[in-house]
């Protein structure tokens, strides 16, 4: 896993445009899962566009930081991709 913010923004700013799965902490033991792609990334925040058939909105937003404190966890579907990305 990375070890600061700039390693994971680096790292998903190669990844841009893959399809991923998200699990994110929804709260009282709850957790959300998913699918989309990484559509852009910002200075402090990411963008997913989600799958229309699966989510009612069309895009959600996640700090870096959400990342370095495994409040969401991202899974891209290319294997390659996926080791390249945790070995950071």
């Amino acid at each position: 896993m990375a070890k600061t913010l700039t390693e994971i923004k680096q790292g998903l700013e190669c990844q841009i445009g893959k399809r991923l799965t998200l699990k994110a902490n929804g709260g009282r033991r709850k957790t959300i899962e998913r699918t989309g792609i990484l559509a852009e990334t910002y200075p402090s925040v990411f963008i997913v566009e989600l799958d229309q058939d699966e989510n009612a909105f069309e895009r959600v937003s996640y700090s870096y930081a959400d990342v370095l404190t495994e409040t969401v966890e991202l899974n891209f579907n290319d294997e390659h991709t996926k080791a390249m990305f945790l070995d950071q």
